[in-house]
Protein backbone atom coordinates (compact mmCIF):
# COMPACT_ATOMS: atom_id res chain seq x y z
CA UNK A 1 0.00 0.00 0.00
CA UNK A 2 1.42 3.34 -0.84
CA UNK A 3 1.94 5.48 2.02
CA UNK A 4 -0.21 8.70 0.81
CA UNK A 5 -2.76 6.27 -0.28
CA UNK A 6 -2.47 4.73 3.76
CA UNK A 7 -2.36 7.97 5.46
CA UNK A 8 -5.22 9.75 3.23
CA UNK A 9 -7.03 6.34 4.62
CA UNK A 10 -6.24 6.91 8.56
CA UNK A 11 -7.01 10.41 8.26
CA UNK A 12 -10.45 9.48 6.76
CA UNK A 13 -10.86 7.26 10.20
CA UNK A 14 -10.04 10.21 12.32
CA UNK A 15 -7.48 8.32 14.18
CA UNK A 16 -9.32 5.44 15.29
CA UNK A 17 -7.18 2.36 14.66
CA UNK A 18 -6.87 0.74 11.48
CA UNK A 19 -6.46 -2.60 12.45
CA UNK A 20 -9.99 -2.32 13.90
CA UNK A 21 -11.87 -1.29 10.77
CA UNK A 22 -9.61 -3.34 8.54
CA UNK A 23 -10.13 -6.80 10.66
CA UNK A 24 -12.97 -5.57 12.25
CA UNK A 25 -12.14 -6.87 15.35
CA UNK A 26 -13.07 -3.88 17.30
CA UNK A 27 -9.32 -3.01 18.32
CA UNK A 28 -8.31 0.53 19.82
CA UNK A 29 -4.81 1.54 19.14
CA UNK A 30 -2.75 4.75 18.10
CA UNK A 31 -2.94 6.23 14.30
CA UNK A 32 -1.03 4.61 12.54
CA UNK A 33 2.59 6.27 11.01
CA UNK A 34 4.26 6.17 8.69
CA UNK A 35 7.20 3.75 9.98
CA UNK A 36 4.32 1.42 10.62
CA UNK A 37 3.36 1.44 6.66
CA UNK A 38 6.48 1.14 5.80
CA UNK A 39 6.72 -2.24 8.03
CA UNK A 40 3.72 -3.58 6.39
CA UNK A 41 4.82 -3.26 2.95
CA UNK A 42 8.25 -4.90 4.24
CA UNK A 43 6.52 -7.61 5.95
CA UNK A 44 4.04 -8.22 3.09
CA UNK A 45 6.92 -8.38 0.88
CA UNK A 46 8.53 -11.28 2.70
CA UNK A 47 5.49 -13.38 3.77
CA UNK A 48 4.24 -13.18 0.00
CA UNK A 49 7.56 -14.27 -1.26
CA UNK A 50 6.87 -17.47 0.18
CA UNK A 51 4.27 -18.62 -2.96
CA UNK A 52 6.52 -16.55 -6.02
CA UNK A 53 3.19 -15.99 -7.99
CA UNK A 54 1.75 -14.70 -4.59
CA UNK A 55 4.64 -12.46 -4.75
CA UNK A 56 4.65 -11.50 -8.04
CA UNK A 57 1.03 -10.19 -7.99
CA UNK A 58 1.98 -8.02 -4.99
CA UNK A 59 4.89 -6.55 -6.42
CA UNK A 60 2.55 -5.58 -9.60
CA UNK A 61 0.19 -3.71 -7.59
CA UNK A 62 3.24 -1.75 -5.28
CA UNK A 63 1.92 -4.56 -2.30
CA UNK A 64 -1.35 -2.58 -2.35
CA UNK A 65 -3.72 -5.05 0.01
CA UNK A 66 -6.64 -6.36 -1.56
CA UNK A 67 -8.25 -8.28 1.69
CA UNK A 68 -7.14 -5.67 4.59
CA UNK A 69 -7.63 -2.34 3.82
CA UNK A 70 -10.76 -1.51 5.96
CA UNK A 71 -13.13 -1.02 2.37
CA UNK A 72 -16.19 -2.77 2.01
CA UNK A 73 -15.20 -4.80 -1.07
CA UNK A 74 -12.36 -6.18 1.01
CA UNK A 75 -15.26 -7.71 3.72
CA UNK A 76 -16.51 -9.13 0.78
CA UNK A 77 -14.19 -10.48 -0.35
CA UNK A 78 -13.25 -12.19 3.32
CA UNK A 79 -16.83 -13.38 3.75
CA UNK A 80 -17.02 -14.39 -0.05
CA UNK A 81 -13.48 -16.51 0.67
CA UNK A 82 -14.81 -17.85 3.71
CA UNK A 83 -18.41 -18.86 2.55
CA UNK A 84 -16.82 -21.01 -0.43
CA UNK A 85 -14.54 -22.59 2.04
CA UNK A 86 -17.46 -23.46 3.94
CA UNK A 87 -19.24 -25.19 0.90
CA UNK A 88 -16.08 -27.29 0.40
CA UNK A 89 -17.85 -30.42 1.21
CA UNK A 90 -20.27 -30.14 -1.17
CA UNK A 91 -17.75 -30.39 -4.11
CA UNK A 92 -16.52 -33.30 -2.45
CA UNK A 93 -13.19 -31.09 -1.72
CA UNK A 94 -11.09 -31.38 1.90
CA UNK A 95 -10.85 -28.77 4.20
CA UNK A 96 -8.21 -30.28 6.53
CA UNK A 97 -5.04 -28.69 4.98
CA UNK A 98 -6.40 -25.10 5.22
CA UNK A 99 -5.93 -23.67 8.85
CA UNK A 100 -9.18 -21.71 8.56
CA UNK A 101 -9.61 -21.71 12.63
CA UNK A 102 -6.14 -20.45 13.07
CA UNK A 103 -6.27 -18.18 10.38
CA UNK A 104 -9.94 -16.31 11.85
CA UNK A 105 -7.93 -16.18 15.55
CA UNK A 106 -4.68 -14.25 14.03
CA UNK A 107 -7.18 -12.10 12.08
CA UNK A 108 -8.71 -11.41 15.51
CA UNK A 109 -5.81 -10.56 17.26
CA UNK A 110 -3.74 -8.52 14.92
CA UNK A 111 -2.27 -5.64 16.91
CA UNK A 112 0.57 -4.63 14.56
CA UNK A 113 0.71 -3.88 10.75
CA UNK A 114 3.20 -6.97 10.52
CA UNK A 115 0.09 -8.70 12.16
CA UNK A 116 -1.66 -7.29 9.32
CA UNK A 117 0.46 -7.86 6.29
CA UNK A 118 1.29 -11.73 7.18
CA UNK A 119 -3.00 -11.97 7.71
CA UNK A 120 -2.88 -10.23 4.12
CA UNK A 121 -0.71 -12.39 2.57
CA UNK A 122 -2.05 -15.90 4.06
CA UNK A 123 -5.52 -14.68 2.87
CA UNK A 124 -4.07 -14.68 -1.00
CA UNK A 125 -2.01 -18.15 -0.26
CA UNK A 126 -5.46 -19.47 0.82
CA UNK A 127 -7.09 -18.44 -1.92
CA UNK A 128 -4.85 -19.15 -4.79
CA UNK A 129 -4.37 -23.13 -2.92
CA UNK A 130 -8.45 -23.23 -2.81
CA UNK A 131 -9.23 -21.62 -6.11
CA UNK A 132 -7.07 -24.22 -7.55
CA UNK A 133 -8.69 -27.10 -5.94
CA UNK A 134 -12.13 -25.91 -6.78
CA UNK A 135 -11.13 -25.59 -10.35
CA UNK A 136 -8.94 -28.21 -11.48
CA UNK A 137 -8.60 -30.35 -8.24
CA UNK A 138 -7.36 -30.99 -4.55
CA UNK A 139 -5.03 -34.02 -6.42
CA UNK A 140 -2.27 -34.09 -8.59
CA UNK A 141 -3.48 -36.81 -10.94
CA UNK A 142 0.11 -38.26 -12.33
CA UNK A 143 1.14 -38.07 -8.28
CA UNK A 144 -1.48 -40.61 -7.17
CA UNK A 145 -1.16 -42.86 -10.29
CA UNK A 146 1.55 -43.16 -12.13
CA UNK A 147 -0.24 -43.97 -15.87
CA UNK A 148 -2.10 -40.64 -15.62
CA UNK A 149 0.09 -38.46 -17.49
CA UNK A 150 -2.56 -35.88 -17.79
CA UNK A 151 -1.28 -32.42 -18.02
CA UNK A 152 -4.24 -30.35 -15.98
CA UNK A 153 -3.87 -26.69 -16.92
CA UNK A 154 -3.15 -24.97 -13.64
CA UNK A 155 -3.21 -21.00 -13.88
CA UNK A 156 -0.22 -19.20 -11.90
CA UNK A 157 -0.91 -17.58 -8.22
CA UNK A 158 -0.56 -14.08 -10.00
CA UNK A 159 -3.28 -14.07 -12.49
CA UNK A 160 -6.14 -16.38 -9.80
CA UNK A 161 -5.54 -13.24 -7.42
CA UNK A 162 -5.51 -10.51 -10.23
CA UNK A 163 -8.83 -11.94 -11.74
CA UNK A 164 -10.04 -12.51 -8.11
CA UNK A 165 -9.50 -8.22 -7.60
CA UNK A 166 -10.94 -7.15 -10.70
CA UNK A 167 -14.42 -9.76 -9.95
CA UNK A 168 -16.98 -9.71 -7.58
CA UNK A 169 -15.95 -11.88 -5.14
CA UNK A 170 -18.93 -14.11 -5.10
CA UNK A 171 -19.08 -14.16 -8.80
CA UNK A 172 -15.77 -15.77 -8.84
CA UNK A 173 -16.31 -18.16 -7.14
CA UNK A 174 -18.90 -19.11 -9.28
CA UNK A 175 -16.82 -19.18 -12.38
CA UNK A 176 -14.12 -21.77 -10.66
CA UNK A 177 -15.91 -25.66 -10.68
CA UNK A 178 -16.54 -27.25 -13.90
CA UNK A 179 -19.49 -25.95 -15.51
CA UNK A 180 -20.31 -29.32 -17.63
CA UNK A 181 -23.68 -31.01 -17.11
CA UNK A 182 -22.13 -34.02 -16.56
CA UNK A 183 -20.31 -31.91 -13.31
CA UNK A 184 -24.02 -30.47 -12.27
CA UNK A 185 -25.09 -34.65 -12.38
CA UNK A 186 -22.60 -35.88 -10.46
CA UNK A 187 -23.09 -33.03 -7.67
CA UNK A 188 -26.78 -34.13 -7.87
CA UNK A 189 -26.04 -37.29 -7.12
CA UNK A 190 -23.65 -37.01 -4.11
CA UNK A 191 -26.18 -35.22 -2.43
CA UNK A 192 -28.87 -37.67 -3.22
CA UNK A 193 -26.55 -40.33 -1.69
CA UNK A 194 -26.07 -38.80 1.44
CA UNK A 195 -29.99 -37.99 2.41
CA UNK A 196 -30.34 -41.76 1.44
CA UNK A 197 -27.26 -43.52 2.87
CA UNK A 198 -28.94 -42.72 6.42
CA UNK A 199 -32.00 -44.27 5.79
CA UNK A 200 -30.41 -47.77 4.96
CA UNK A 201 -29.06 -47.22 1.41
CA UNK A 202 -30.56 -49.49 -1.14
CA UNK A 203 -31.10 -52.15 1.75
CA UNK A 204 -29.60 -55.57 2.22
CA UNK A 205 -27.82 -57.52 -0.12
CA UNK A 206 -28.84 -60.20 -2.64
CA UNK A 207 -27.70 -63.69 -0.82
CA UNK A 208 -27.23 -65.93 -4.22
CA UNK A 209 -24.69 -66.90 -7.25
CA UNK A 210 -28.05 -66.96 -9.88
CA UNK A 211 -31.15 -65.53 -10.43
CA UNK A 212 -33.13 -66.04 -13.13
CA UNK A 213 -36.62 -66.38 -15.03
CA UNK A 214 -38.75 -68.47 -12.81
CA UNK A 215 -37.42 -68.58 -9.64
CA UNK A 216 -38.98 -67.42 -6.42
CA UNK A 217 -37.99 -67.43 -2.93
CA UNK A 218 -35.84 -64.84 -0.09
CA UNK A 219 -33.06 -63.93 -2.58
CA UNK A 220 -35.23 -63.28 -5.33
CA UNK A 221 -37.53 -61.09 -2.85
CA UNK A 222 -34.62 -59.30 -1.65
CA UNK A 223 -33.16 -58.63 -5.41
CA UNK A 224 -36.37 -57.03 -5.75
CA UNK A 225 -36.10 -54.95 -2.90
CA UNK A 226 -32.92 -53.88 -4.07
CA UNK A 227 -34.17 -53.04 -7.68
CA UNK A 228 -36.94 -51.08 -5.65
CA UNK A 229 -34.86 -48.95 -3.64
CA UNK A 230 -32.43 -48.48 -6.78
CA UNK A 231 -35.47 -46.97 -8.99
CA UNK A 232 -35.46 -49.79 -11.61
CA UNK A 233 -39.11 -51.86 -10.30
CA UNK A 234 -42.11 -50.44 -9.00
CA UNK A 235 -43.46 -51.46 -5.92
CA UNK A 236 -44.77 -55.13 -6.16
CA UNK A 237 -45.86 -57.93 -3.55
CA UNK A 238 -44.82 -61.29 -5.93
CA UNK A 239 -42.27 -63.27 -4.92
CA UNK A 240 -41.41 -64.83 -8.11
CA UNK A 241 -38.46 -63.58 -10.50
CA UNK A 242 -41.07 -62.73 -13.12
CA UNK A 243 -41.10 -60.18 -16.69
CA UNK A 244 -40.79 -57.36 -15.07
CA UNK A 245 -37.81 -58.28 -12.94
CA UNK A 246 -35.92 -59.52 -15.88
CA UNK A 247 -36.50 -56.56 -17.99
CA UNK A 248 -35.52 -54.84 -14.48
CA UNK A 249 -32.33 -56.84 -14.42
CA UNK A 250 -31.21 -55.61 -18.23
CA UNK A 251 -32.19 -52.33 -17.12
CA UNK A 252 -29.66 -52.56 -14.33
CA UNK A 253 -26.92 -54.02 -16.96
CA UNK A 254 -27.14 -51.32 -19.38
CA UNK A 255 -26.57 -49.02 -17.18
CA UNK A 256 -23.46 -50.60 -15.51
CA UNK A 257 -22.12 -52.25 -18.83
CA UNK A 258 -22.81 -55.64 -17.95
CA UNK A 259 -24.24 -58.08 -21.06
CA UNK A 260 -28.24 -57.03 -21.00
CA UNK A 261 -29.68 -60.85 -20.87
CA UNK A 262 -32.14 -59.97 -17.83
CA UNK A 263 -30.17 -62.94 -15.94
CA UNK A 264 -28.80 -62.05 -12.20
CA UNK A 265 -25.29 -64.29 -12.39
CA UNK A 266 -22.05 -63.70 -10.88
CA UNK A 267 -21.08 -60.45 -12.38
CA UNK A 268 -24.66 -58.58 -12.12
CA UNK A 269 -25.11 -59.82 -8.56
CA UNK A 270 -21.75 -58.42 -7.66
CA UNK A 271 -22.65 -54.75 -9.22
CA UNK A 272 -26.09 -54.95 -7.61
CA UNK A 273 -24.86 -55.60 -4.29
CA UNK A 274 -21.81 -52.17 -4.79
CA UNK A 275 -23.42 -50.38 -1.22
CA UNK A 276 -24.36 -46.78 -1.95
CA UNK A 277 -21.40 -46.06 0.44
CA UNK A 278 -18.72 -47.17 -2.24
CA UNK A 279 -20.78 -45.67 -5.21
CA UNK A 280 -20.76 -42.20 -3.71
CA UNK A 281 -17.12 -42.51 -3.37
CA UNK A 282 -16.74 -42.97 -7.13
CA UNK A 283 -18.95 -40.30 -7.75
CA UNK A 284 -16.89 -38.25 -5.68
CA UNK A 285 -13.26 -39.71 -7.51
CA UNK A 286 -15.58 -38.90 -11.00
CA UNK A 287 -15.90 -35.17 -9.62
CA UNK A 288 -11.76 -35.11 -9.02
CA UNK A 289 -11.93 -36.13 -12.45
CA UNK A 290 -14.15 -33.86 -13.91
CA UNK A 291 -11.84 -31.00 -12.35
CA UNK A 292 -8.81 -32.29 -13.52
CA UNK A 293 -10.25 -31.76 -17.38
CA UNK A 294 -12.12 -28.44 -16.25
CA UNK A 295 -10.99 -27.23 -19.80
CA UNK A 296 -12.07 -26.20 -23.49
CA UNK A 297 -12.63 -29.93 -24.61
CA UNK A 298 -13.05 -28.82 -28.50
CA UNK A 299 -16.96 -28.12 -30.07
CA UNK A 300 -15.75 -31.86 -32.30
CA UNK A 301 -13.97 -34.43 -29.73
CA UNK A 302 -13.26 -37.77 -28.87
CA UNK A 303 -14.04 -39.58 -26.60
CA UNK A 304 -12.56 -43.10 -24.54
CA UNK A 305 -13.67 -43.38 -21.70
CA UNK A 306 -11.13 -46.53 -20.49
CA UNK A 307 -13.98 -48.21 -17.91
CA UNK A 308 -16.59 -47.82 -20.87
CA UNK A 309 -14.58 -49.95 -23.09
CA UNK A 310 -16.29 -47.09 -26.21
CA UNK A 311 -14.91 -44.08 -28.26
CA UNK A 312 -17.53 -41.65 -29.12
CA UNK A 313 -17.03 -38.44 -31.59
CA UNK A 314 -18.71 -35.82 -30.04
CA UNK A 315 -19.69 -32.88 -31.28
CA UNK A 316 -21.23 -29.41 -29.77
CA UNK A 317 -22.00 -31.44 -26.64
CA UNK A 318 -24.20 -34.40 -28.56
CA UNK A 319 -22.42 -37.74 -29.38
CA UNK A 320 -22.61 -38.46 -33.13
CA UNK A 321 -21.06 -41.94 -33.32
CA UNK A 322 -20.19 -44.43 -30.76
CA UNK A 323 -18.30 -47.77 -31.16
CA UNK A 324 -17.21 -50.66 -29.03
CA UNK A 325 -13.20 -50.56 -28.10
CA UNK A 326 -10.63 -52.74 -26.46
CA UNK A 327 -8.15 -51.35 -24.10
CA UNK A 328 -4.67 -52.07 -22.86
CA UNK A 329 -4.85 -55.35 -21.05
CA UNK A 330 -4.30 -54.42 -16.73
CA UNK A 331 -1.01 -56.06 -16.28
CA UNK A 332 2.82 -54.83 -16.45
CA UNK A 333 2.82 -51.99 -19.00
CA UNK A 334 -0.12 -52.78 -21.30
CA UNK A 335 -2.92 -50.43 -19.05
CA UNK A 336 -3.66 -47.33 -21.36
CA UNK A 337 -2.52 -44.09 -19.91
CA UNK A 338 -4.90 -41.27 -19.87
CA UNK A 339 -4.27 -38.34 -21.23
CA UNK A 340 -5.64 -35.61 -23.92
CA UNK A 341 -3.81 -34.95 -27.51
CA UNK A 342 -5.32 -33.87 -30.79
CA UNK A 343 -5.78 -36.24 -33.80
CA UNK A 344 -3.70 -35.30 -36.87
CA UNK A 345 -4.04 -38.12 -39.55
CA UNK A 346 -5.19 -41.09 -40.16
CA UNK A 347 -3.04 -43.78 -41.81
CA UNK A 348 -4.83 -46.31 -44.57
CA UNK A 349 -3.30 -49.64 -45.02
CA UNK A 350 -0.67 -49.28 -42.50
CA UNK A 351 2.04 -51.08 -41.62
CA UNK A 352 2.52 -52.10 -38.05
CA UNK A 353 6.08 -51.00 -36.84
CA UNK A 354 6.59 -52.84 -33.61
CA UNK A 355 7.04 -51.25 -30.36
CA UNK A 356 10.69 -51.85 -29.10
CA UNK A 357 9.38 -53.05 -26.05
CA UNK A 358 7.41 -56.05 -28.05
CA UNK A 359 10.20 -56.86 -29.60
CA UNK A 360 12.43 -57.55 -26.85
CA UNK A 361 10.30 -58.95 -24.36
CA UNK A 362 8.43 -61.01 -26.91
CA UNK A 363 9.51 -61.56 -30.10
CA UNK A 364 13.39 -61.95 -29.57
CA UNK A 365 12.85 -64.72 -26.94
CA UNK A 366 10.93 -67.03 -29.92
CA UNK A 367 13.75 -65.80 -32.20
CA UNK A 368 16.28 -67.43 -30.20
CA UNK A 369 14.33 -70.67 -29.96
CA UNK A 370 13.14 -70.59 -33.91
CA UNK A 371 14.66 -67.93 -36.41
CA UNK A 372 11.68 -68.33 -38.27
CA UNK A 373 9.60 -67.87 -35.51
CA UNK A 374 6.60 -64.52 -36.47
CA UNK A 375 7.05 -65.38 -40.10
CA UNK A 376 4.41 -62.56 -40.71
CA UNK A 377 6.71 -59.70 -39.26
CA UNK A 378 9.73 -58.73 -41.60
CA UNK A 379 12.75 -57.81 -39.61
CA UNK A 380 14.97 -54.36 -40.93
CA UNK A 381 18.25 -53.44 -40.10
CA UNK A 382 19.18 -49.39 -39.15
CA UNK A 383 18.17 -48.13 -42.83
CA UNK A 384 15.53 -50.19 -43.54
CA UNK A 385 16.51 -52.82 -45.29
CA UNK A 386 14.84 -56.48 -45.20
CA UNK A 387 17.11 -58.72 -42.92
CA UNK A 388 17.77 -61.92 -44.23
CA UNK A 389 17.12 -64.17 -40.88
CA UNK A 390 19.10 -67.09 -41.73
CA UNK A 391 22.05 -64.84 -41.61
CA UNK A 392 21.52 -63.94 -37.98
CA UNK A 393 22.52 -65.42 -35.05
CA UNK A 394 19.52 -64.08 -32.76
CA UNK A 395 21.00 -65.88 -29.49
CA UNK A 396 23.86 -63.59 -29.71
CA UNK A 397 21.60 -60.63 -28.89
CA UNK A 398 20.18 -59.17 -25.26
CA UNK A 399 17.29 -56.92 -25.22
CA UNK A 400 19.36 -54.37 -25.07
CA UNK A 401 21.91 -54.94 -27.65
CA UNK A 402 19.41 -55.93 -30.34
CA UNK A 403 19.95 -54.16 -33.58
CA UNK A 404 17.07 -54.82 -35.57
CA UNK A 405 13.35 -53.37 -35.93
CA UNK A 406 10.22 -55.16 -37.02
CA UNK A 407 7.69 -54.48 -39.37
CA UNK A 408 4.37 -56.26 -40.63
CA UNK A 409 3.29 -54.72 -44.13
CA UNK A 410 -0.04 -53.81 -44.82
CA UNK A 411 -3.14 -56.38 -44.95
CA UNK A 412 -5.96 -57.95 -43.95
CA UNK A 413 -3.82 -59.62 -41.26
CA UNK A 414 -2.10 -56.75 -39.66
CA UNK A 415 -2.23 -56.09 -36.30
CA UNK A 416 -3.39 -53.06 -36.90
CA UNK A 417 -6.40 -53.79 -39.56
CA UNK A 418 -6.83 -51.69 -42.82
CA UNK A 419 -6.83 -48.26 -41.06
CA UNK A 420 -5.02 -46.49 -37.76
CA UNK A 421 -6.37 -42.75 -36.80
CA UNK A 422 -2.39 -40.63 -35.08
CA UNK A 423 -2.49 -38.21 -32.14
CA UNK A 424 1.50 -38.24 -32.14
CA UNK A 425 2.58 -38.74 -28.51
CA UNK A 426 5.48 -39.75 -26.53
CA UNK A 427 3.24 -42.79 -25.29
CA UNK A 428 2.48 -44.42 -28.47
CA UNK A 429 -0.83 -44.45 -28.24
CA UNK A 430 -3.04 -44.44 -31.28
CA UNK A 431 -6.46 -45.70 -32.08
CA UNK A 432 -6.88 -48.47 -34.95
CA UNK A 433 -8.61 -51.50 -36.34
CA UNK A 434 -7.98 -54.46 -35.69
CA UNK A 435 -8.50 -58.40 -37.10
CA UNK A 436 -9.82 -59.48 -34.09
CA UNK A 437 -12.98 -58.85 -33.93
CA UNK A 438 -14.47 -61.23 -32.00
CA UNK A 439 -13.09 -59.63 -29.01
CA UNK A 440 -15.54 -56.63 -29.29
CA UNK A 441 -17.96 -59.49 -28.69
CA UNK A 442 -16.75 -59.42 -24.85
CA UNK A 443 -18.00 -58.04 -21.50
CA UNK A 444 -14.43 -56.63 -20.63
CA UNK A 445 -12.46 -55.80 -23.31
CA UNK A 446 -8.49 -54.89 -21.84
CA UNK A 447 -6.52 -56.96 -24.07
CA UNK A 448 -4.62 -54.68 -25.98
CA UNK A 449 -0.67 -53.60 -25.72
CA UNK A 450 -2.34 -49.67 -24.78
CA UNK A 451 -3.64 -48.82 -27.95
CA UNK A 452 -7.31 -48.43 -27.80
CA UNK A 453 -8.70 -50.94 -30.94
CA UNK A 454 -11.95 -49.84 -32.61
CA UNK A 455 -14.86 -52.05 -33.55
CA UNK A 456 -16.43 -50.17 -36.38
CA UNK A 457 -13.28 -48.34 -37.35
CA UNK A 458 -14.09 -47.54 -41.04
CA UNK A 459 -17.29 -45.89 -39.75
CA UNK A 460 -15.06 -43.81 -37.10
CA UNK A 461 -13.07 -42.76 -40.28
CA UNK A 462 -16.00 -42.04 -42.16
CA UNK A 463 -16.89 -39.66 -39.53
CA UNK A 464 -13.91 -37.61 -39.35
CA UNK A 465 -14.00 -37.17 -43.35
CA UNK A 466 -17.28 -36.10 -43.22
CA UNK A 467 -16.16 -32.36 -42.11
CA UNK A 468 -13.81 -32.12 -45.04
CA UNK A 469 -15.27 -34.58 -47.83
CA UNK A 470 -18.75 -34.65 -50.05
CA UNK A 471 -18.46 -38.11 -50.28
CA UNK A 472 -16.01 -39.44 -47.20
CA UNK A 473 -16.84 -43.19 -47.97
CA UNK A 474 -15.65 -43.00 -51.33
CA UNK A 475 -12.81 -41.28 -50.70
CA UNK A 476 -11.71 -44.15 -47.83
CA UNK A 477 -12.50 -46.89 -49.82
CA UNK A 478 -11.17 -45.74 -52.84
CA UNK A 479 -7.48 -45.04 -51.00
CA UNK A 480 -8.22 -48.38 -48.96
CA UNK A 481 -8.41 -50.87 -52.90
CA UNK A 482 -5.55 -49.46 -53.82
CA UNK A 483 -3.34 -51.50 -50.95
CA UNK A 484 -0.91 -49.35 -50.69
CA UNK A 485 -0.19 -47.33 -47.35
CA UNK A 486 -1.47 -44.04 -47.58
CA UNK A 487 -1.53 -40.88 -44.76
CA UNK A 488 -4.80 -38.38 -44.72
CA UNK A 489 -4.44 -35.42 -43.10
CA UNK A 490 -7.33 -33.86 -41.73
CA UNK A 491 -8.27 -30.46 -42.23
CA UNK A 492 -8.70 -29.41 -38.83
CA UNK A 493 -7.03 -31.22 -36.40
CA UNK A 494 -9.85 -33.26 -33.56
CA UNK A 495 -9.02 -33.36 -29.85
CA UNK A 496 -8.72 -36.69 -28.20
CA UNK A 497 -9.32 -37.26 -24.36
CA UNK A 498 -8.58 -40.70 -22.94
CA UNK A 499 -10.54 -40.53 -19.88
CA UNK A 500 -11.26 -43.17 -16.84
CA UNK A 501 -14.70 -42.69 -15.70
CA UNK A 502 -16.41 -45.05 -13.03
CA UNK A 503 -19.54 -42.84 -12.34
CA UNK A 504 -20.63 -41.15 -15.85
CA UNK A 505 -23.90 -39.31 -16.60
CA UNK A 506 -25.91 -40.42 -19.31
CA UNK A 507 -27.58 -38.02 -21.49
CA UNK A 508 -31.07 -37.95 -19.21
CA UNK A 509 -28.08 -36.96 -16.40
CA UNK A 510 -28.74 -40.25 -14.27
CA UNK A 511 -25.34 -41.95 -13.34
CA UNK A 512 -24.35 -45.30 -14.70
CA UNK A 513 -21.30 -46.75 -13.28
CA UNK A 514 -18.58 -49.37 -14.61
CA UNK A 515 -16.12 -51.48 -12.99
CA UNK A 516 -12.44 -50.03 -11.82
CA UNK A 517 -10.78 -52.07 -13.94
CA UNK A 518 -7.11 -50.90 -13.31
CA UNK A 519 -8.02 -49.76 -10.05
CA UNK A 520 -7.25 -46.60 -10.32
CA UNK A 521 -10.06 -44.90 -9.02
CA UNK A 522 -9.50 -47.12 -5.49
CA UNK A 523 -6.05 -45.26 -5.65
CA UNK A 524 -7.37 -41.55 -6.07
CA UNK A 525 -10.48 -42.33 -3.30
CA UNK A 526 -7.23 -43.26 -0.68
CA UNK A 527 -5.40 -40.04 -2.08
CA UNK A 528 -8.94 -37.95 -1.35
CA UNK A 529 -9.49 -40.15 1.99
CA UNK A 530 -6.14 -39.16 3.11
CA UNK A 531 -6.46 -35.20 2.07
CA UNK A 532 -9.76 -35.35 4.73
CA UNK A 533 -12.73 -35.82 2.21
CA UNK A 534 -14.99 -38.01 3.96
CA UNK A 535 -18.56 -39.86 3.17
CA UNK A 536 -20.64 -37.58 4.82
CA UNK A 537 -24.52 -37.95 5.42
CA UNK A 538 -27.53 -35.48 5.60
CA UNK A 539 -30.89 -36.05 7.24
CA UNK A 540 -33.69 -35.89 5.16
Amino acid sequence: MAPTLFMSFVRRIGGVSALAIVLSAGISAAPVSAQQISAFQQVLAASASENEGVGAFYRANGYQPIWTDGSDIARLRRAALFDALASAPLHGLPTAGYDITGLKSRMGSARTMADVAKVEAELSTLLVEFSTALQFGALKPGRVVSEIKREVPYRDAASILAQFAQMSPAAYFRTLPPQSPEYRALMKQKLIFEREIPAGGWGPTVQASKLELGQSGPAVVALRDRLVRMGYMGRSLTRGYDRDMKDAVARFQADHGLTEDGVAGGDTLREINVSMEQRLKSVLVAMERERWTNMPRGDRHIWVNLTDFTAKVVDDGKVTFVTRSVIGANKGDRRSPEFSDEMEHMVINPSWYVPRSIITKEYLPKLRANPNAVSHLEITDSRGRRVNRGSVNFAAYSARSFPFSMRQPPSSRNALGLVKFMFPNKYNIYLHDTPQKALFDREVRAYSHGCIRLAQPFDFAYTLLAAQEDDPKGTFHSILDTGRETKVVLDQKVPVHIVYRTAVADERGNIDYRRDIYGRDAQIWDALAARGVALTARGS
